[in-house]
C-alpha cells in the first residue's frame, strides 16, 4: 500500500537530503531511503548522509564564476546543503571547501532531527510504487535499480568514469620542500605547493605514461568526464598536458628560489584541524601498488602516508531533454521526480540544487500545485533551461557555467570577462527575488 499524502525520496545523499528538507518545508511529510549501511557503492565508507566521496571542495565561491553565483543563490533560498557547508568550510583560497566528515555529520543530523522525515535504512531496487517520489541516487545508482529504470525508459543509460583523488597526511609531507601559497595571491596562501624542476616533472610523467593501471570490464567503455581525467589519461595526451593542466605552476613563485617553477602539485586542507590534504586535479585510477610508488615521487611526497587512495567508479545519469519534463520529472512515469546528478548535472553544488528544485516541484505536485519557476538569468533557472533545451543527441552531464546563462544586453566593446560576468551575477540575484518571495509563500515552515 502506498501513502499519497508523503514524499518518498530515494538516496541520501546531497540532492536526496536537499529535497527532502526542501519538502518538509512546504508542509509534505517524506520517506528517506538510504541503502547504506545495508549496501555501500564502491565509492562510498560512511553510514552518514551526503558523504562527499570524490573531493571536499564545492569550488569557487566569488560572484565571479557562475558556482559562485548558484551557492549565493542556495543561500538566499534556505539551502540546507550550503548552511551545513557555511558551518564546516576550511581555508581554500577563492573556494568553499569543507571537513567532509563535519559536513556530512551536520546533514545527517539536521535530516534524522526533524520530525516530518522517516529515514528508513534499506536497498530500493525498483522504483517505488508511490505516487509521488524523488529519484536522487547519484552516479553511483544500484545496478538493479539501474536496470529498472533502463527498462521503463526503453533506452541504455549513459555513463563515464570519474576518479577520486588521493588524500595524504599533512605530518607525512616534507614542509621544507612544500611551500604555502595561492595562485596570484600575495603572503601565505591556503595550498602546500610542491614544486618540480624539468627533469622531476618530465620522470613523474614517464612514469605515470607506464604505470598499471585498474582495468575496466570488457564489456564498459572507456568514457571520461573531460574536466576529470585521471592523471595517467592526461600524461598520455602528450608530455606537456599536465604541466598546462592541474600541474601548471602559472601564478606561483617558490619563495626559496624566487622563481617559477617548471610544474607545481597543489593540496588542498582536507578537515578543520589540517591532518588532511587533497592532491587537487589528481584523480586517478593507478593501481594502489602504483599509486604508493609513482606519487612517492613527487618532491616532499617521498614519505607520503596515504588517508584514501584514488580509485575509480561509474557514473549514472539520465538523458535529460529526452526523458525530463520541465519540472524534472520523468515523461514514462508521472509522478517520479529526477534529483542530482542522475538529472543530468555534475558537481556537488549543482546536484543539491536540483535536489533543492525537485523537492519543491514533488511538492507541490502532491500538493496540487503548480511549482514557481526560477527566471533563466538565475543559476537555477540557466540549470533547468539547459536539462530542458540540450541537444539530445550526445547528451552529456554539465557543470553551471556562464555560457548557459541568457546574454547581457549592451555590454560596452572591451568588457573584461570578470567583469562581464559579476554583472551577468548581479542580474541573477536580482531575478531571484520574485522567486524567493514565490517560496516563502508556499512554505509552511519558515
Amino acid at each position: 500500500m502506498t501513502d499519497s499524502a508523503r514524499l518518498v525520496v530515494v538516496g541520501g545523499g546531497l540532492a536526496g537530503c536537499e529535497a527532502a528538507l526542501q519538502a518538509v518545508r512546504c508542509g509534505v511529510p517524506v520517506t528517506l531511503y538510504e541503502m547504506k549501511p545495508v549496501r555501500f557503492s564502491p565509492a562510498h565508507a560512511s553510514p552518514d548522509l551526503a558523504e562527499l566521496v570524490c573531493s571536499n571542495s564545492l569550488r569557487g565561491a566569488s560572484l565571479g564564476n557562475a558556482v559562485g553565483l548558484l551557492k549565493e543563490e542556495m543561500r538566499r533560498l534556505g539551502s540546507r546543503v550550503i548552511e551545513a557547508a557555511d558551518e564546516t568550510a576550511v581555508p581554500a583560497g577563492g573556494a568553499l571547501a569543507v571537513d567532509r566528515q563535519a559536513f556530512a555529520r551536520r546533514l545527517s543530523e539536521t535530516v534524522e532531527a526533524h520530525p516530518q522525515i522517516e529515514i528508513r535504512r534499506e536497498r530500493v531496487s525498483s522504483i517505488p510504487d508511490d505516487p509521488f517520489v524523488v529519484l536522487a541516487t547519484g552516479p553511483l545508482t544500484d545496478p538493479e535499480l539501474a536496470g529498472d529504470l533502463q527498462r521503463r525508459l526503453g533506452e541504455s543509460h549513459l555513463y563515464f568514469y570519474d576518479a577520486i583523488s588521493p588524500i595524504v597526511y599533512a605530518d607525512s609531507i616534507h614542509h621544507e620542500v612544500a611551500f604555502r601559497a595561492s595562485r596570484w595571491q600575495e603572503g601565505e596562501g591556503d595550498y602546500l605547493n610542491l614544486p618540480l624542476d624539468r627533469t622531476a616533472y618530465e620522470t613523474f610523467v614517464a612514469a605515470l605514461v607506464e604505470a598499471e593501471t585498474v582495468p575496466l570490464h570488457p564489456f564498459e567503455a572507456k568514457l571520461y568526464f573531460e574536466a576529470c581525467l585521471p592523471i595517467e589519461e592526461m600524461a598520455r595526451r602528450g608530455p606537456k598536458t599536465l604541466a598546462f593542466g592541474p600541474m601548471k605552476p602559472v601564478g606561483l613563485v617558490d619563495p626559496r628560489s624566487g622563481r617559477r617553477p617548471h610544474a607545481v602539485v597543489q593540496l588542498r586542507q582536507e578537515d578543520k584541524r589540517g591532518v588532511l590534504y587533497n592532491l587537487v586535479g589528481f584523480q586517478t585510477k593507478l593501481r594502489v601498488g602504483e599509486q604508493k610508488r609513482i606519487l612517492r615521487m613527487l618532491p616532499g611526497l617521498e614519505q607520503a602516508a596515504f588517508a584514501r587512495f584514488g580509485s575509480v567508479h561509474r557514473n549514472t545519469y539520465l538523458n535529460a531533454p529526452r526523458q525530463l519534463s520541465p519540472d524534472l520529472e520523468l515523461r514514462a512515469r508521472p509522478g517520479v521526480f529526477v534529483a542530482g546528478q542522475l538529472a543530468g548535472v555534475e558537481g556537488y553544488v549543482e546536484s543539491a540544487a536540483l535536489g533543492f528544485l525537485a523537492g519543491i516541484h514533488a511538492a507541490c505536485a502532491l500538493r496540487g500545485e503548480r511549482p514557481p519557476e526560477p527566471d533563466p538569468s538565475t543559476a537555477h533557472g540557466a540549470l533547468l533551461r539547459h536539462l530542458r533545451e540540450a541537444r539530445a543527441k550526445g547528451f552529456q552531464p554539465m557543470n553551471v557555467n556562464f555560457g548557459l546563462f541568457p546574454p547581457l544586453d549592451d555590454v560596452p566593446r572591451g568588457t573584461k570577462k570578470r567583469e562581464r560576468n559579476e554583472r551577468m551575477s548581479a542580474r541573477g540575484l536580482a531575478a531571484l527575488e520574485p522567486y524567493r518571495a514565490a517560496l516563502a509563500r508556499l512554505r509552511t515552515d519558515p
